[in-house]
């Protein structure tokens, strides 16, 4: 099993959740948002306030969409670690701990170097 699964994949023997190690916004959705800013881009010299205006709508979209992948990835790794009532530890399980602590890792770490 590659060592970006989640926790509860390598618990259960399930294949990994689509999207650890992979980009955290698909890349035909990526292409479109590029495919947006260089609008804006172009259309500067003819309507630069309404070129502005467009960058931060794709802007704006491009927080949401990256937003809505870690809180689905961060429910992930939490659901791994911790038991559906109170929040308190699924197990004992020592390992499953480590598991999910180096999935909060790996995460992070993406985030900090992007």
């Amino acid at each position: 099993m590659p060592t970006g699964a989640p926790a509860a994949a390598l618990k259960t023997g399930e294949p990994r959740e689509k999207g650890y190690g992979s980009p955290l916004i698909p890349r035909d959705e990526c292409d479109k948002l590029e495919q947006k800013m260089r609008h804006a881009l172009a259309g500067f010299v003819d309507e630069p306030r309404e070129a502005v205006a467009e960058a931060d709508q794709v802007l704006e979209e491009l927080a949401t969409r990256f937003t809505e992948a870690i809180t689905r990835r961060r429910r992930t790794v939490r659901g791994a670690w911790q038991a559906g009532d109170g929040g308190a530890p699924a197990t004992g399980d020592t390992e499953q701990l480590r598991l999910a602590l180096r999935d909060y890792r790996e995460l992070c770490d993406r985030l900090l170097h992007v």
